[in-house]
């Protein structure tokens, strides 16, 4: 059984908005699906859910599983 820091995404997709903003624990990295990855060819638009199993950190390849979902005061 795998264990996950607190607010880490773990691989569960089931509860990510769209527009979810993650951070890379190891080297804070945000992912951030408006503007995509252009290091692994993202495209903006693309939600962290919907990322290929193999991508990883741009900065440090680290892998998805260990990505912290940012709490972010949304103003709607």
């Amino acid at each position: 059984m795998s264990h996950f820091f607190a607010g880490a995404y773990g691989g569960d997709a089931s509860s990510l908005p769209a527009d979810a903003r993650l951070e890379c624990r190891i080297c804070w990295y945000v992912y951030d699906p408006a503007l995509g990855d252009d290091y692994w060819q993202i495209p903006p638009g693309t939600p962290f859910s919907a990322l290929p199993d193999d991508w990883s950190c741009p900065n440090c390849d680290s892998d998805k599983a260990g990505f912290l979902l940012l709490d972010e005061a949304r103003d709607d």
